[in-house]
């Protein structure tokens, strides 16, 4: 009998410790969930950001799910948003369409606990763990610097950007580097839609009427590449040579720089964003105190590494 009860003791301990090492290892291997809701996804600058969050899940074991509305308006961004909070993932990393009823949305997902992550657009009023992105001022301020350093005290520089704060953010940093460096900015315009679908005719008009008035214009400053390509293609066909600086790194503003079309441009850096992004989550998880803001930084872009940057690119890309 003492040998059955010892037996019997025997095996409920094996069982038990079967069911503890078993119950521990689903605990391990319980994935966080996190949800990405990007602007977009149908131009290569928020392809770029979706490799670094899909690396970034890989990499940190991150049950992660990507999405973004069809067109870039809040209204199907926010029923994007419903559909995600009843879902009720560990974190919301978002790039919010701007605009007002964005954030009582986002707030929604506070109330229930759940953390919000801000990518490459920032929005200050939003109760958010942190913002991962561009310091956009000093974005700008360096293509300032840069097109400064390629013209003299004098010349002149048109400013041509979009509306939107984070666009009219890096106008204002080129302009304060541009003035500084002596340099005259006869032209400035900020008034073309971020979501215009007629966006290279319109940029068309702008630089052929800056280009009538001021003839004698030297360089032009872009808040981002989808601005500074059409300049150039515009400026190409009037056989005009001047340098152009865009904002995101993407392959043919990098390409332009490669075959030596333009001495150089500044670039976000669009996978570290996504990147980042996954990390900042995984630690929200964990109870980690994160950066309010989490700078992904701001390459200058030459012809001395923009071969290495677009075999980069391809690699992530393909």
């Amino acid at each position: 009998m003492l040998k059955r009860s010892k037996l019997f003791l025997l095996t409920l301990t094996i069982i038990s410790a079967i069911l503890i090492v078993f119950s521990y290892k689903q605990f391990v291997d319980k994935k966080p969930k996190v949800v990405f809701v990007l602007r977009a996804l149908d131009n290569q600058y928020w392809e770029i950001i979706r490799a670094g969050v899909e690396q970034g899940c890989k990499d940190f074991r991150v049950d992660g799910k990507i999405m973004a509305p069809d067109n870039d308006t809040a209204a199907e961004q926010i029923k994007m948003l419903d559909n995600v909070l009843e879902e009720h993932p560990d974190v919301l990393v978002v790039s919010p369409v701007i605009s007002a009823d964005i954030i009582p949305k986002l707030e929604e997902f506070v109330k229930k606990n759940i953390s919000v992550l801000l990518i490459d657009t920032d929005e200050p009023s939003v109760n958010k763990a942190a913002y991962i992105g561009t310091n956009n001022v000093e974005l700008g301020r360096k293509a300032g610097a840069l097109m400064a350093s390629m013209l003299h005290p004098g010349d002149k520089v048109a400013l041509i950007g979009r509306e939107s704060p984070v666009e009219r953010e890096r106008i204002k940093g080129a302009k304060a580097s541009l003035e500084a460096a002596g340099i005259n900015i006869p032209a400035e315009t900020i008034e073309i839609a971020i979501d215009d679908k007629q966006q290279d005719q319109k940029v068309n008009k702008v630089m052929e009427t800056i280009l009538k008035i001021h003839p004698d214009l030297k360089g032009v400053v872009t808040s981002t590449d989808y601005l500074a390509i059409p300049v150039v293609k515009i400026l190409q066909e009037q056989g005009l040579t001047m340098p152009v600086t865009g904002a995101d790194g993407i392959s043919k503003m990098v390409e332009l720089v490669e075959k030596g079309t333009l001495a150089g441009t500044v670039a976000q850096n669009p996978y570290d964003m996504g990147y980042l992004s996954v990390e900042a989550a995984l630690k929200v998880t964990k109870g980690e105190t994160i950066k309010r803001n989490i700078d992904s930084g701001v390459d200058i872009v030459t012809k001395d590494n923009a071969k290495e940057k677009l075999d980069f690119l391809k690699k992530v890309l393909k």
